[in-house]
């Protein structure tokens, strides 16, 4: 059983939880809970389970129960001693469960082939519940993929993480360097890209999506960069009455991702 803080598990957990670059290099990720644990035991993609003393009872009656998946051969499963665990945890009300969980990885030519493919594209997106509001929204739209620009808060964030609410394992998703690059990419494979912007002329319940499209997201504060929104084949606005400047972003992302479903 793991009963100190020093120890080096529980120092790489820590550093997993609070440093971007590490999980990049190591890529890897820490999530608490069982939803996160049971999502990624599902799918073979957990590295290390940790389970505080308290949990273990819990942990293996499920395991018997057949309510969650057996590690794999060759996962590291710890007992942490209750304090310490509390000392690991980032949720005020830790559920003594903790995995950690290697990144998914995705074909990026395979999603952006699929015929109808829609994908909803980041630029600059930094608030943590988000990012994680729209994952889980393009789950319940049905969207083909999600692409984040690099400027976007990391989506292995442990805020994200839990604001997905497990969509993260069942959204694929892509990064691109540069996304006026992207934009011209997605042109390229036939895609229709729709910029989402305040200058726009046209509402955007008046297109028709057919086809592969792509609909473009911008920055909390700033919306999308001018260099972005210029690419783009058409620049569509949500209607808005009295004295708003604009919707939150999740909620805009929200109501174009369900307009494209409404086309499909």
């Amino acid at each position: 059983m793991i009963e100190s803080a020093a120890s080096h598990q529980i120092k790489k957990i820590q550093k997993l939880m609070r440093n971007a670059r590490f999980r990049r290099q190591e890529k890897l990720f820490a999530a608490e809970g069982w939803k996160m644990a049971e999502e990624a035991l599902e799918r073979r993609l957990v590295a290390a389970l940790y389970l505080s003393e308290s949990a273990l009872p819990e942990y293996q009656r499920r395991l018997d129960a057949g309510e969650i998946i057996a590690p794999a051969d060759g996962t590291v499963v710890e007992v942490v001693a209750d304090k310490c665990f509390r000392d690991l945890a980032d949720t005020v009300n830790p559920q003594g469960i903790l995995a950690v969980i290697r990144m998914p990885q995705y074909d990026r030519e395979q999603i952006l082939s699929l015929p109808g493919a829609r994908v909803l594209c980041l630029e600059d997106i930094q608030d943590p519940g988000n990012l994680g509001t729209m994952m889980r929204t393009a789950e319940g739209a049905g969207m083909s993929a999600l692409i984040l620009s690099k400027g976007c808060v990391d989506l292995f964030n442990p805020k994200v993480v839990r604001a997905t609410m497990g969509a993260l394992f069942r959204v694929p998703f892509l990064y691109c360097d540069d996304m006026s690059t992207e934009v011209e990419n997605l042109k390229q494979r036939d895609f229709t890209v729709y910029a989402a912007t305040l200058d726009a002329d046209s509402d955007f319940r008046e297109e028709e999506y057919s086809g592969r499209a792509a609909v473009l997201v911008g920055n909390e504060a700033n919306g999308l960069s001018p260099a972005v929104s210029e690419k783009a084949d058409k620049k569509i606005k949500i209607p808005m009455e009295g004295e708003l400047e604009s919707l939150n972003a999740a909620v805009s992302a929200a109501l174009l991702m369900y307009e494209l479903y409404r086309h499909r």
